[in-house]
């Protein structure tokens, strides 16, 4: 199976893009909307087919990216069916498999953080994907969202206490830096529900955590209510000017063909040395011309009237400056390949004959 566990930072919220390594059909869990570019990007970059998107629960902490990934990859969004969300075509309940070609997850309800947590385990009960329900030495809140420390207690010993305990925990937050754990470490040394710990134990814990609601709340489920669709109901995350694709990497990029196509709605920008644009590569024409080493000194002479294409010989150079220009706030995109795609493709306005401007 291909895995990958990924991470925004500022909602503390781990989203996990699994795959079937022979047929690359792939789920992604828990995604997050302001980290819908990031995810997107490296489905496209594992040459993945994505399927389904899944969440844990309605989410109180930030909106779900299930309606974004959807809209770009025409995936299935799947969710528990109790909580009567809008455009989810896979209502959840305890028992159900999601598969993704040879894969699949098996469905747990875990309520108690939430009336519709649910944890997703692996049928070789090799691992489980405990949302909210059980945390790395913790577990999920139980004081809004239909939530009860008494639904939370037997959740947790009746359907995750009895995987395995080599069985890998991988929760959907943590703000401690803590990636995963193992059912046989929570079952021992989790301070809320291991060891020889009571019902009441775990109740009185839970109900005097004392915990601010989460800043995001009012935000977060009407939102996830509506699988994450923005109230406009389009998408807000792509750029009005191109066909901008971002990388994994963060690198905004565009095409060359299509830059050759629009050369007059865009400046390009060459970052290599000067001596290059003599090379065997040559250069396009009616470019600005600023090393790489100089480009954060010189920026502002980057004209800004039109969107800006940056180029060097292979792309590599390029996707520094577009960062570097980016952060200046500009409209950027990196030409993906650089001047070496563009002579592959044999595109017009590439001055093979060595001139430069």
């Amino acid at each position: 199976m291909i895995f990958r566990q990924l991470f925004d930072q500022t909602s503390g919220t781990y989203t996990y893009l699994l795959a079937d390594a022979r047929t690359r059909k792939a789920v992604l869990v828990d995604c997050v909307f302001e980290k819908h570019a990031r995810d997107l990007a490296l489905v496209r970059e594992l040459e993945l087919e994505l399927v389904t998107v899944l969440d844990t629960h309605c989410h109180a902490d930030h909106v779900t990216g299930a309606w974004l990934m959807h809209a770009a990859l025409g995936c299935r969004v799947a969710l528990a069916g109790v909580y009567g969300a809008r455009h989810v075509d896979q209502p959840l309940a305890h028992g159900e498999l999601v598969r993704f070609g040879d894969e699949a997850l098996e469905v747990r309800a875990t309520p108690g953080h939430t009336a519709g947590c649910l944890s997703f385990v692996r049928p070789e009960r090799d691992f489980v994907l405990s949302g909210d329900a059980l945390l790395v030495r913790g577990a999920g809140r139980t004081d809004f969202q239909q939530g009860s420390a008494h639904t939370l207690f037997r959740s947790i010993r009746e359907q995750l206490f009895t995987l395995p305990d080599a069985c890998t925990v991988y929760p959907a937050h943590d703000y401690e830096g803590r990636t995963s754990s193992t059912i046989g470490e929570e079952r021992r040394y989790n301070p809320r529900i291991g060891g020889t710990v009571r019902e009441e134990d775990f109740v009185g814990y839970m109900e005097n955590l004392g915990l601010p609601h989460p800043k995001q709340l009012d935000l977060a489920l009407p939102a996830n209510l509506r699988s994450g669709e923005p109230e406009s109901g389009s998408s807000p995350t792509e750029p009005e000017w191109g066909p901008i694709v971002t990388t994994y990497a963060g690198v905004p990029e565009v095409d060359p063909e299509w830059v050759a196509s629009h050369r007059g709605e865009v400046n390009v920008l060459d970052v290599r040395a000067l001596v290059e644009h003599e090379g065997d590569l040559g250069t396009l024409d009616g470019v600005t011309s600023i090393p790489l080493a100089e480009l954060r000194a010189r920026s502002s002479e980057v004209p800004a009237d039109k969107p800006v294409v940056v180029v060097c010989q292979t792309g590599k150079r390029s996707a520094l400056a577009t960062m570097i220009l980016k952060k200046a706030g500009l409209r950027v995109a990196n030409s993906a390949g650089g001047m070496a795609r563009w002579r592959e493709l044999g595109l017009p306005g590439h001055a093979g004959d060595r001139s430069h401007h």
